[in-house]
Formats: structure tokens, sequence, C-alpha cells
């Protein structure tokens, strides 16, 4: 059973830095695209920033303070997320499409307190 996993969410003061993961198991990303996602109470499911191997993209809210890699031996993406705001305050998910199948991550809470 395929499944993404995400993980390193909390709560941060703002200023503060977190890095999120986006675990693959039973597949592999096999050097796809996996992209971030985030969701805050109330409002729509917003995109935050795309990893194609070799190339990344960013929305303009995130960009220069948020960072993607990934580790392949793991199977996992990161994002990497500095200088934090209220504002990025959402349910981060990750997204990947393998083998033609579209795939959600469940999720990881992110909190910044001002």
């Amino acid at each position: 059973q395929v499944q993404l996993v995400e993980s390193g969410g909390g709560l941060v003061q703002a200023g503060g830095s977190l890095r999120l993961s986006c675990a693959a198991s039973g597949t592999t990303f096999s050097g796809g695209t996996v992209a971030w996602y985030r969701q805050a109470p109330g409002k729509q499911r917003e995109w935050v920033a795309t990893d194609s191997s070799g190339s990344t993209n960013y929305d303009r809210s995130v960009k220069g303070r948020f960072t993607t890699s990934r580790d392949n031996d793991k199977n996992t993406v990161y994002l990497q997320m500095n200088s934090l705001k209220p504002e990025d305050t959402a349910t981060y998910l990750c997204f990947s499409i393998i083998r033609g199948t579209t795939y959600w991550g469940q999720g990881t809470q992110v909190t910044v307190s001002s």
C-alpha cells in the first residue's frame, strides 16, 4: 500500500524554523515531482512549493524563507521553513503523482505564534 506520511510539524514562535518531512512508503518517488500544499482553517488549500528533481518552485509568499530538498536513499522530501510568520499557520500536506496515481499525505500541523 502506497502512503505519503508527513512529520515535523509543531508549535513555534514567529521567526523560528521547522523542517517538515514527507516520506513515501510502499513505493519510491523515483525522482518524480513532489509538491507541498497548506490549508488553514476556513481557507482553501494553497500551493506552497514543488520539488522536481533539479528544479524547485515556490509561492511568492514563502520564497526566500522555505526550501525543499530530498534524500533519495530515505525516499523522503523535506520542506525547510525559516523565518516563520503567524500567517504560515496551517496543515501542511505533501502531494505526488506516482506512476499515474495521485497521492496525498495526511498532513502535519504547523502553528506559528506571534
